[in-house]
């Protein structure tokens, strides 16, 4: 059996089931308690609670739960921002600092703005990387320092304060070929959106060695976004998690054109999920296009030996960490959807461990 890592991207409880903001941050040690190994928050200003912050918080209430943005984007976030919060995370938490970067949708959407263009998505990536080495990166084309007629100034941009810290490593969530090639030649890790078919994600996978043999690099570091429910009646499962699924595979149409192989049946729903999603209700919109046959592509639903064979047959292709993002979830008020979530700690996780 395939070693592998499970980490949790959060769910935005508290706007997707009208609880209260929990200031405690209790949830980090429910999760480290439970075996997983990481975890990741949202960094959508509008839906969440600060990231960064947040973050911080949890880091102070664990001591082996890796921390880290799932994702920042670069519009919100200037690189030497970025760098600088994840750089302190870090030392904060000795070392379990990841961030997750991508080219940004809710936060974005919730300030009136589309993803970020592949050119300035990529060169943001080589930014933070600077950045976090303490290298120099250079003032943008339009800076206007001059103006001010200082003494003296800085000619570029870099970190003064980050000389001997431990480095932070940089995953990027890729779907398409070109951020994918950018994730597999200029940060530490692929965090692939496409699903859980095992066909999608050779794909996938494939465009990233290819990119990495071009420029004489090794092996490739990959992580899989899935959504995952442990219970005996499949069917039931997925459906416990249509909002799940539409938000997730919408990645794979974000822009109307359907992004890697894909039944012509799947190529149809996912069109005509970009043209109904609604943002308004980000990660629960369900409108009623999902069926079981697209729900298996996106997600593994189903008791815990299926589970586990389909884990394991993408640990095969060569994924080593798999990012649960919609999941049923330890931290949640209905105890049913616990006693889920349980069965995944119980009877699938230690397969991997």
């Amino acid at each position: 059996m395939n070693k592998a890592e499970f980490w949790i991207a959060r769910p935005t409880h508290y706007w997707m089931m009208n609880t209260p903001f929990d200031p405690s941050f209790g949830y980090g040690k429910t999760y480290e308690s439970a075996g997983l190994d990481g975890l990741l928050l949202f960094d959508t200003q509008n839906l969440s609670p600060e990231v960064y912050v947040s973050l911080a918080a949890v880091a102070k209430e664990t001591t082996t739960l890796k921390l880290g943005t799932g994702v920042t984007n670069p519009r919100t976030r200037h690189a030497a921002v970025t760098a600088s919060a994840m750089a302190t995370l870090n030392a904060v938490s000795q070392g379990r600092a990841y961030l997750g970067v991508g080219r940004g949708d809710s936060a974005l959407a919730h300030i009136g703005y589309v993803p970020t263009g592949v050119a300035e998505f990529e060169q943001y990536v080589e930014q933070l990387g600077a950045y976090l080495r303490g290298d120099a990166v250079m003032f943008p084309m339009d800076s206007d320092i001059e103006t001010l007629k200082l003494g003296d100034h800085p000619e570029a941009s870099r970190l003064t304060w980050i000389e001997g810290a431990q480095p932070v490593p940089i995953g990027v969530a890729a779907t398409g070929p070109k951020v994918i090639e950018i994730a597999a030649t200029k940060a530490d890790r692929i965090d692939l959106q496409l699903g859980a078919n095992a066909e999608r994600l050779a794909w996938g996978l494939q465009i990233a060695r290819d990119a990495r043999a071009r420029v004489g690099l090794g092996a490739v570091a990959a992580s899989a976004y899935i959504n995952m429910v442990v219970a005996d009646d499949a069917e039931q499962a997925w459906q416990m998690a249509v909002g799940a699924i539409t938000s997730q595979s919408r990645f794979s149409a974000m822009h109307g054109k359907v992004i890697g192989p894909a039944s012509d049946s799947t190529a149809q729903t996912l069109s005509k999920i970009h043209t109904a999603y609604d943002m308004n209700q980000h990660g629960l919109h369900d409108p009623g296009l999902v069926t079981s046959e697209f729900a298996h592509q996106f997600g593994i639903y189903g008791p815990p030996g299926y589970c586990i064979d389909r884990l394991s047959e993408l640990t095969e292709l060569g994924i080593d960490r798999f990012i649960l993002a919609g999941a049923p979830d330890l931290d949640h008020p209905d105890t049913h959807v616990v006693e889920l979530a349980q069965r995944f700690v119980d009877e699938v996780l230690p397969e991997f461990k």
